[in-house]
């Protein structure tokens, strides 16, 4: 599975969300990725419920096509600084 597929359905899965996701530096199987997910769906929940909505959007892919993912999650106020 390509970046590109795993980033539309991180989006297409939570709410007002925006996804990159990339290969991580230094890895060359395309079963690793990482992703930084930006949405307001993210407002009062805890990192571990963050990343719990995104593996919910990804479903049975997490377990097939995606073998690592490194996940960092934001809230859109969280991420304007950077």
């Amino acid at each position: 599975m390509d970046a590109e597929d795993v980033e539309a359905l991180i989006e297409a899965g939570i709410e007002d969300c925006e996804a990159t996701v990339t290969h991580p530096r230094g890895t060359h199987d395309e079963d690793h990725l990482a992703a930084v997910v930006v949405s307001p769906a993210f407002e009062g929940k805890s990192l571990v419920a963050q990343h719990q909505l995104v593996y919910d959007a990804l479903g049975d892919h997490m377990t097939t096509d995606i073998h690592a993912l490194e996940l960092k999650t934001y809230t859109p106020d969280e991420y304007e600084p950077r």
